[in-house]
């Protein structure tokens, strides 16, 4: 979706300077990778919003977590990535509607307060 490709972007740049050694731990590759990720939230959440499901939202966040998780990351980091993309909507995106802005902030926040609660739990 080409209308997410500012947001996904400014909230790839985002997350590189706050840890600039994420560029000379991964690279080039690691920072489209981390493009391709963002992608990946942002179509999740079209596809909760077309759906009118916040649990479809939180369910692939919960997902997601998991498999990072096993590949030794910290479910913080995914929060902070939620965390980045709110940061940016709240910039007033031209490319989404007030109620695509609105309902995605709604599935950000709930994924991460499920995140922080299963972080809490588990002692991560």
């Amino acid at each position: 979706m080409n209308a997410f490709n500012s947001i996904v972007d400014k909230v790839t740049e985002m997350i590189y300077e706050r840890e600039p050694s994420l560029l000379e731990r991964y690279g080039e590759r690691g920072k489209e990778k981390c493009r391709e990720d963002n992608h990946h939230h942002m179509k999740h959440l079209q596809t909760a919003f077309e759906l009118d499901n916040q649990t479809f939202f939180t369910d692939y966040a919960i997902w997601l977590d998991g498999i990072l998780t096993k590949h030794g990351m910290t479910s913080k980091l995914l929060i902070d990535n939620f965390n980045f993309i709110l940061d940016v909507l709240d910039e007033n995106e031209d490319s989404l509607t007030p109620q695509q802005k609105q309902s995605y902030t709604t599935y950000l926040t709930a994924a991460i307060g499920v995140l922080e609660g299963k972080s809490v739990k588990e002692g991560s």
